[in-house]
């Protein structure tokens, strides 16, 4: 038997309801292709890995007995990864029609695309970010300040989420969300997998700027769309810090960032980064004091995480052991 063209990897974690829809609506709209799935179970507690065994007997099915972080468990995917192109999907993402038969087909026809990336749709269709630029201090202070959303038109304050570009248009990015990515394999091996120093967040950023850094493009592609839900694994770790923007676990948000900036911009980056994050909570704390407890309150929760952050991963320079 031939080699799939593509490898499908979808790593799971407490997800059984969203990751049967995700698969059913991936096997609907694989089309003509020649593909596999490879779930990953990060030792959920609610029955995936055995939903997937009983009604997916085609699937290979790899149970982690911890949760691996969603680096280190693609990884494992990555190895068992047959396909001449490899896809990352994430449990709670659903193609639509036509999304895979044309993002191989952009692959096929342009060899120097390293990753390219689907438009991202909530439920009602709206649209969600998914042409990025890099983090930068200047692209955080944009987005922290609300320039960002303010004026998200404008190419300078709209950079980080280019917000200010046509959707409609496909082009050329820095980089694109792991809900939905698709690689070459040869290539990606040639690269290196995700960098498992990353638990969760920012492991797709490191590996589109390695691949970017290698001389490969990462494109995003506006007609291969994909609904995302989008924190639905967090939802399940009720015992911690949850953001309230897209339900985002704030602990590792930090962490991972600190280690981003050490590993591509250094020390001195990575400590301007936790001072402006730092500072402007601060300013929010002297800002609320006396007319908004609950607010400040949060800053202060925001701030004492930030200095947890910097002890644990000693300014970014080390990954706290796993699991986070």
């Amino acid at each position: 038997m031939n080699n799939p063209q593509i490898s499908v990897i979808i790593v799971s974690f407490n997800t059984c309801n969203l990751l049967r829809d995700c698969l059913k609506t991936l096997i609907k709209e694989s089309g003509t292709i020649n593909y596999e799935i490879i779930v990953i179970d990060n030792a959920s507690k609610d029955g995936s890995a055995i939903m997937v065994a009983a009604e997916f007997p085609d699937v290979k099915l790899i149970c982690s007995s911890e949760n691996l972080g969603f680096a280190a468990a693609n990884n494992i995917g990555f190895a068992k990864a047959q396909g001449e192109y490899i896809i990352l999907l994430n449990s709670d993402a659903f193609l639509r029609p036509y999304a895979l038969e044309r993002a191989l087909a952009y692959m096929q026809a342009n060899p120097k695309i390293g990753i390219g990336g689907a438009r991202l749709i909530n439920q009602d269709d709206s649209w969600q970010p998914s042409a990025r630029m890099f983090p930068s201090l200047l692209n955080h202070f944009l987005v922290k300040t609300g320039l960002a959303n303010k004026y998200p038109k404008s190419k300078f304050f709209g950079r980080m989420d280019r917000t200010w570009a046509d959707s409609e248009l496909e082009a050329s990015i820095d980089w694109v969300p792991g809900a939905f990515s698709i690689m070459p394999r040869k290539v990606l091996e040639k690269i290196g997998y995700f960098d498992e120093t990353f638990f969760l967040y920012c492991e797709e950023v490191d590996l589109c700027k390695r691949f970017k850094d290698a001389d490969y493009e990462v494109y995003y592609w506006p007609d291969v769309v994909v609904v995302h839900l989008g924190g639905e694994s967090c939802k399940s770790l009720t015992n911690l810090d949850i953001s309230t923007s897209g339900n985002q676990i704030h602990l590792w948000q930090m962490r991972s960032t600190l280690l981003y900036y050490r590993k591509h911009h250094g020390i001195v980056i990575t400590w301007l980064w936790m001072q402006l994050e730092s500072s402007w909570y601060l300013l929010r704390i002297w800002k609320n004091i006396f007319n908004n407890k609950s607010k400040v309150n949060y800053s202060k929760m925001i701030r004492n995480l930030l200095k947890q952050a910097w002890h644990e991963t000693q300014g970014g320079k080390i990954s706290p052991p796993r699991p986070w």
